[in-house]
C-alpha cells in the first residue's frame, strides 16, 4: 500500500511559490534578487481598509461568522459587480472564500465527475490545469498564440466543446499574457457556448484583474451578454485591486442561490468561515470613495513600468514581446535566446528522466536566477500540457521601476553569458 492516495500525484503546484526557497538560497549566499516571479502588487494596503480591519478587531469581530460570507460584504459585492456588468445580483448568490483561488478547485469538485472535460486557456493560471487532473477530469487546454494576440477565440473553442464538457475557464485580463477581451470577442465566445455547450455547462469567468487595465481599455464580462449570466460563475477579490494578497478575501457570484449553498457547504467543510474583520475591510475597499483614485494611481504606475520594460526588452536580441493591455505582467518570447545561448541543445542532451521536468526556457529561467539573480517564471509554469517548443518567461512589473531596470540590465548580461550558461548546465544542479 502507498502512503498517499493516487490523486496526490496528480496535483501540481504554483511555481510562483515554488521559487521562494530558491530565491532564499540565493539571498542566503549574499546576493540581492530582483523578484519578478510573483503576482503581488508592491503598494501598501490602502489606509481606509487597514484602519477598518483594526477597528473591527477592537470591536472583537474575531469569532465565527456566516460561512457564506457576512451579509454586509456580500451586499457590497452585489452592488459593485452587478451595475458595472448590467446585472441584478442578489447577496444569496454570492459566496466569500479565502481568496479567489479556492473556487477554482471547488467548481471542479462541484461540477465535474471523473472523465468530464474542462477547457482552460494555456498559457493560463496553473491551478486551472492542476486541479482538473486532481479531481480526475480531463484537461483540455485551449492553446493561445502570440500571432493571434493571445486571443481566446470562439472558433478555437468551437472545435473543443463535446458532450462531456462541464467547465470552460475564461480569464480577462489574462495571467500571464495581459490580454484583454473586448465585447465582440466575448460575443463570439458566448455564441459558441449557447449553440454547442451542454445545458449544464458552467463558464468560470476569472476577473480578478478587472480593474488593472492600460491604454484606456475597459473591462468586459461574458456574464453581461444575453443568456450567459445563468451559465457563468463570476470571480474576483481583493488581492490585486487593493494590493492585499495576504488578506485572503475573494468571492464568486453563482448563477443560482442553490449553487451558492453548495459552495457555502464547501467553506464549512474546509475553512468554517473567512475572518469577519478582513471581510469588513473588503467591504470598505469596495465602497469607499477613496479607493478608485488609489487604484488609478497604482495602475498608472504599472503602465509606466510596463512601458519601460517593453522598451528594454525590445533592445535585447533574441527577445520579442507583445504589448499587454491589462494585469501587471509582460510575457516575452525568448525563443531566440534559447537558440543562441545553447538552451535548446542543452535540453536535448539532458538524461531522458530529466527532460520531462524541464525545458529550454526553464533552463534559462534557473540560470537567470542562480547566476544573474533575477526571479521569473517559465512557460511550463502556466500549463505543462503542450508547452513543448514554446519558450517564454513571465516578468511581473509589480515591483519598483528601479528594480525592474536593474533586472533588465541583468537580463541583458545573462543572454550574452553563453559560457556561464554552459557551465551552469554542466554542473547539473537545479535544472528545474
Amino acid at each position: 500500500m502507498s502512503l498517499y492516495a493516487d490523486r496526490v500525484s496528480r496535483i501540481s503546484t504554483e511555481n510562483a511559490f515554488k521559487m521562494g526557497p530558491y530565491i532564499k538560497a540565493v539571498e542566503d549566499a549574499g546576493q540581492r534578487v530582483i523578484k519578478c516571479n510573483i503576482g503581488e502588487p508592491d503598494f501598501v494596503l490602502p489606509a481606509q481598509i487597514r484602519e477598518e480591519v483594526k477597528r473591527q478587531l477592537d470591536l472583537d469581530l474575531t469569532h465565527y461568522c456566516d460561512p457564506q460570507g457576512i451579509l454586509p460584504l456580500r451586499q457590497a459585492i452585489a452592488n459593485d459587480m452587478g451595475p458595472s456588468r448590467g446585472l441584478k445580483i442578489t447577496p444569496d448568490r454570492v459566496v466569500v472564500f479565502a481568496g479567489a483561488k479556492p473556487p477554482i478547485g471547488f467548481c471542479q469538485e462541484a461540477y465535474c465527475n471523473p472523465g468530464d472535460e474542462v477547457i482552460y486557456p494555456s498559457p493560463g493560471f496553473p491551478i486551472y490545469e492542476s486541479f482538473t487532473q486532481y479531481v480526475g477530469a480531463r484537461p483540455m487546454p485551449l492553446h493561445l498564440s502570440a500571432a493571434e494576440g493571445w486571443r481566446y477565440t470562439g472558433s478555437a473553442l468551437s472545435r473543443m466543446i463535446t458532450p462531456r464538457t462541464k467547465l470552460i475557464f475564461l480569464n480577462f485580463p489574462s495571467n500571464p499574457t495581459g490580454a484583454v477581451a473586448d465585447r465582440a470577442q466575448l460575443e463570439e465566445i458566448a455564441e459558441v457556448i449557447r449553440r454547442q455547450a451542454p445545458p449544464d455547462l458552467r463558464v468560470y469567468s476569472d476577473e480578478v484583474y478587472e480593474r488593472i487595465l492600460f491604454d484606456g481599455r475597459e473591462h468586459s464580462s461574458i456574464a453581461s451578454l444575453p443568456g450567459m449570466a445563468e451559465r457563468t460563475v463570476l470571480v474576483s477579490g481583493v488581492s490585486k485591486t487593493f494590493s492585499w494578497t495576504g488578506g485572503r478575501v475573494g468571492w464568486a457570484v453563482f448563477p443560482t442561490a442553490e449553487e451558492a449553498a453548495v459552495f457555502k457547504n464547501f467553506n464549512i467543510n474546509y475553512f468554517s468561515c473567512i475572518p469577519a474583520y478582513n471581510q469588513m475591510g473588503a467591504k470598505v475597499g469596495l465602497e469607499s470613495p477613496e479607493s478608485e483614485p488609489q487604484v488609478r494611481k497604482m495602475v498608472a504606475a504599472f503602465q509606466e513600468r510596463r512601458d519601460a520594460v517593453l522598451r528594454r526588452l525590445a533592445e535585447i536580441p533574441g527577445i520579442t514581446c507583445s504589448r499587454p493591455e491589462g494585469a501587471f505582467y509582460v510575457w516575452p518570447d525568448i525563443s531566440g535566446v534559447c537558440g543562441t545561448i545553447g538552451a535548446n541543445s542543452a535540453f536535448e542532451s539532458l538524461p531522458a528522466d530529466v527532460r520531462p521536468h524541464t525545458s529550454p526556457s526553464t533552463l534559462f529561467q534557473m540560470f537567470l536566477l542562480f547566476r544573474h539573480h533575477v526571479a521569473t517564471l517559465d512557460r511550463r509554469s502556466f500549463g505543462s500540457i503542450g508547452h513543448e517548443g514554446k519558450h517564454f518567461l513571465r516578468f511581473s512589473v509589480a515591483t519598483s521601476l528601479p528594480d525592474l531596470m536593474e533586472g533588465m540590465d541583468r537580463l541583458t548580461r545573462a543572454v550574452n553569458d553563453t559560457a556561464g550558461f554552459a557551465a551552469y548546465v554542466r554542473e547539473g544542479n537545479r535544472l528545474f
